[in-house]
């Protein structure tokens, strides 16, 4: 065990622990921006400062581990003044344009400029001479390159949490820019529409199109299970006014934050469609026409028509067919009434992707 100090608090933690975490498992709070857990770790951004008594430099927590006999500050003068300026440097390249961001209210950017008095640049950032047009080629996402502050968290997540890497750092002259793949080429790409990279932007630069429908203190969150398939992500379903619109990927252990593009795009638009049953149809065999009918009327039927072909031909004449978009639950719970009440062991699924 390494012992150290925090802010004058006798501390100890296993060797290779970052001052992040050891500051975290305190309760002490350190602000980061780049920083997303295992990961993006590179410290890029600087926000994570943090002050060593015996050394004339500063340390950034998310990737520097404690050392045995550290005596460390997280809010001194010196290293609150340092945030400052680093926010104070990436406003100077930054389009402060928030009353029209889709981000405004859930954007880390700003709450750490309102955190540490920063309303505008000091400096005229050389990146904001340059124009960068909006990439909006993509149905679902948007690229806005003078909101980006080059974190570097959508290249990570793309690359380490999704796998496609579609997303990446490209030198253009003097700079190095993000190279978000949203234009009208889109599709030809490695790009998945995932949305895991607009989830995880600080900021507003890569941002769900359907963010402009509403603003954060609009909605409200609830927590579900994603009806797609039988992973069991987890997503907070983002409610404005009685409605859905939009999905956010949630802390789930199959999925910690991550879905797929069914998840975030595909899982909710239908709910409101006016061509969906909303009530169970039973067809008129006089007319022809489907009518209308209450879920007793309708269960019953089944049931009794289930009943009857059973008692005809036996249970071996039955099958049950489930979804696979349904939970584990319900498909083990469909499978045991197949097994039991039909007494046949024809039972199958649609997974065949």
């Amino acid at each position: 065990m390494i012992r150290f100090w925090i802010n004058g608090i006798p501390m100890e933690a296993e060797e290779g622990t970052t001052i992040l975490s050891a500051a975290k498992t305190a309760g002490i709070r350190i602000p980061t921006l780049c920083y997303l857990e295992g990961i993006n770790e590179i410290g890029s951004c600087r926000m994570c400062l943090v002050e060593e008594e015996w050394e004339d430099r500063l340390f950034t927590a998310c990737n520097t581990t404690v050392k045995e006999g550290m005596k460390l500050l997280t809010d001194s003068p010196r290293v609150v003044e340092a945030r400052r300026m680093v926010l104070d440097l990436l406003l100077s390249n930054h389009n402060v344009s928030c009353f029209s961001c889709p981000s405004n209210g859930r954007c880390e950017l700003q709450d750490l400029c309102y955190e540490y008095g920063i309303d505008l640049s000091s400096y005229e950032g050389t990146r904001k001479k340059i124009e960068r047009p909006p990439v909006e080629g993509h149905p679902f996402l948007s690229y806005r390159p003078d909101l980006c502050i080059h974190c570097q968290r959508c290249v990570s997540t793309c690359e380490k949490a999704t796998g496609r890497k579609a997303i990446s750092l490209r030198k253009t002259g003097m700079f190095e820019i993000i190279d978000a793949p949203f234009g009208k080429d889109w599709d030809t790409t490695l790009c998945e529409s995932c949305g895991n990279c607009a989830q995880n932007c600080p900021v507003g630069a890569i941002t769900e199109k359907r963010q402009k429908k509403y603003r954060s203190w609009e909605v409200e969150k609830v927590r579900t299970t994603c009806p797609h398939c039988a992973v069991g992500c987890q997503m907070d379903l983002l409610v404005k006014n009685g409605k859905i619109v939009d999905v956010e990927g949630a802390d789930g252990p199959s999925n910690h934050g991550l879905l797929c593009v069914k998840g975030r795009s595909a899982s909710f638009d239908f709910i409101d469609s006016p061509k969906r049953l909303r009530t169970p149809l039973i067809k008129n065999h006089e007319t022809g026409e489907f009518e209308e009918a209450s879920w007793d009327e309708a269960l019953s039927l089944v049931a009794s028509r289930f009943t009857e072909l059973k008692t005809t031909y036996g249970g071996a004449a039955l099958a049950g067919f489930a979804c696979s978009r349904s939970t584990n639950e319900d498909i083990y719970m469909f499978q045991k009434m197949v097994r039991t009440v039909f007494q046949s062991n024809n039972t199958d699924n649609c997974a065949r992707v």
